[in-house]
């Protein structure tokens, strides 16, 4: 990943990693109110300037691995081949990313992205800033959806039942490894649910938003 960056590029890299890995052991040990940027900044050996050089709040430092799917499930739709459906293209992907542990559909057994995850839903600013980053991604939707020419009101509706039914699936998948289950031991039956929620999704929208 680093390959071909000048020193400074990849200085920069390692720098935002161990601010990362800093607090996340902090948090995970201590809990997120209890924790300050001065005591995040003192465990990566860096300046409390130089944390919100890279973020812009302690937030921030929670959800930096998650802002890069905000785009997911927009970009999904967007790139769907001729002829597929928004439903098709999106069980496709999250069943891929099932397939791959990926902890942006909960599969990741992970103890850090189990850290994180209960770090979010035992602490309510970090719950509503989940909110607001679903929020983000049913907006995308709804606009890659009205782009193609619906109009915004059923663009809204249709965004909200995929992104929904993809949600759902997420949460029960966190929920069994939050529980203590193995990712492995979980992946067979989170297909075959995403297959069964994404079933019933196809059957209330049909073939609706198939690519010409």
């Amino acid at each position: 990943m680093t390959e071909g960056m000048g020193l400074r590029e990849r200085k920069k890299i390692e720098t935002r990693r161990r601010l990362l890995a800093a607090a996340t052991e902090l948090f995970s040990e201590r809990g997120f109110d209890q924790v300050s940027v001065a005591e995040i900044a003192d465990a990566a050996d860096v300046s409390k300037m130089t944390v919100f050089n890279y973020f812009d709040s302690k937030e921030d430092l929670v959800f930096e691995p998650l802002e890069e799917h905000v785009d997911d499930a927009a970009r999904v739709v967007r790139e769907r081949a001729p002829g597929e459906s928004a439903v098709a293209a999106l069980r496709r992907q999250f069943i891929d990313a099932v397939e791959r542990r990926d902890a942006s559909v909960g599969m990741s057994d992970s103890p850090v992205v189990l850290g994180i995850v209960r770090l979010i839903t035992e602490t309510p600013a970090l719950l509503a800033r989940a909110h607001s980053f679903f929020a983000r991604t049913q907006e995308r939707l709804t606009a890659v959806l009205v782009e193609e020419g619906e109009e915004p009101a059923i663009a809204r509706i249709v965004a909200s039942q995929l992104l929904g039914t993809r949600d759902a699936l997420l949460t029960e998948n966190r929920r069994r490894l939050l529980a203590g289950e193995p990712a492995d031991a979980v992946a067979a039956d989170a297909v075959a649910l995403a297959h069964r929620g994404f079933d019933l999704l196809e059957k209330g929208l049909g073939a609706y938003a198939t690519r010409d």
